[in-house]
């Protein structure tokens, strides 16, 4: 594509910025710049898209986990579901309503009593400890169960040694207790703390764990 002459009186500011990062490659001496005796190197065009693309691709990754915590149910698939948790008095009633439930539809009742307990206490401990939405969620993977509790603060909790006669704040021990393993993951929103269980039997048509 020629190029064009640029009126510095009439361009706009965002033209000057693209003058300024066309020009960064040279002034700033990096690798790759053009060598004015040599005729060779990149073009201040092709360093802009260069930039351009580079910032493109890392916003893209950043942006790509986003999505809203407090939007409707879901289910990607048969063996996943989703929902909202409101930050109310009995959001961690409904999150073991929620539980029981599903894991009838898929035939692991066994399993309800244990994932109820579990589900409690990672719901608990996001309304007690964050702000903002929260989000459970469900997935079967063969003979592995996963809950998931989403939430908008990026600190994981934490493990305590608490007293033989507290309480409370026996949230961690009774997930190694329970647990095939649990643990939280940071994400583009806050994070999710999440456990998984090992069912004896995996449900006929469920898909292999990942």
């Amino acid at each position: 594509m020629a190029s064009r002459a640029i009126d510095r009186s009439t361009t706009s500011r965002r033209g000057c910025f693209a003058r300024f990062y066309r020009r960064r490659p040279e002034e700033s001496g990096q690798k790759g710049a053009a060598d004015p005796a040599q005729g060779k190197g990149p073009s201040p065009e092709g360093a802009a898209t260069s930039w351009v693309a580079r910032n493109r691709a890392l916003w893209s990754r950043t942006l790509e986990p986003l999505r809203p915590l407090d939007r409707p149910r879901a289910r990607a698939t048969a063996w996943d579901a989703s929902w909202p948790i409101p930050r109310e008095l009995t959001s961690v009633r409904q999150a073991r309503r929620l539980v029981t439930a599903q894991l009838g539809d898929w035939n692991l009742d066994g399993l309800a009593d244990t994932a109820e307990l579990l589900v409690s206490e990672l719901v608990t401990n996001a309304l007690r400890h964050t702000r903002g939405p929260l989000r459970l969620n469900l997935q079967l993977r063969g003979s592995r169960l996963r809950c998931e509790v989403e939430d908008t603060d990026p600190a994981g909790p934490v493990h305590r040694v608490v007293d033989t006669d507290a309480e409370g704040g026996r949230g961690t021990e009774l997930l190694d207790l329970l647990t095939e393993a649990w643990g939280s993951t940071r994400t583009a929103t806050g994070k999710t703390t999440w456990c998984e269980m090992l069912t004896q039997t995996p449900p006929k048509g469920s898909p292999a764990s990942e």
